[in-house]
């Protein structure tokens, strides 16, 4: 089973997604974060313990960018992707430059989010 750490502001969002990962993906949500205080903080106390970090870039206190930044240590066989509703090309390449794997549009990436969860590293 794949572990998943969420880094999400909304609470349905957060529980949708979890939900969804559980069934199509064979994912466990290890652990959630709605600020980039506390996505550093629980990523401190627990670097690994999860295989997949999944980061929406806009929280309730902060971004999801330095929460990026702070996974850049993380195992090879670790993976970090985006998941925001503003997913610009600019946002993409940010992602990317601090160490994202791939970067996934909240309203039409989905399927394709599943499709990388359940693919081996």
């Amino acid at each position: 089973m794949t572990r998943v750490f969420l880094v999400e502001d909304s609470p349905i969002i957060r529980q949708n997604l979890a939900e969804t990962l559980a069934e199509l993906a064979n994912c466990q949500v290890v652990g959630c974060a709605d600020s980039e205080t506390d996505a550093k903080a629980w990523l401190a106390e627990n670097e690994d313990r999860w295989d997949v970090a999944i980061v929406d870039i806009f929280l309730k206190r902060g971004t999801g960018l330095p929460v990026l930044a702070a996974m850049n240590t993380r195992s090879a066989l670790q993976r970090v992707v985006v998941l925001s509703n503003y997913a610009s090309p600019e946002l993409r390449a940010a992602a990317l430059k601090l160490g994202a794997d791939r970067v996934f549009d909240k309203s039409t990436d989905i399927d394709a989010l599943v499709e990388f969860c359940k693919s081996p590293v």
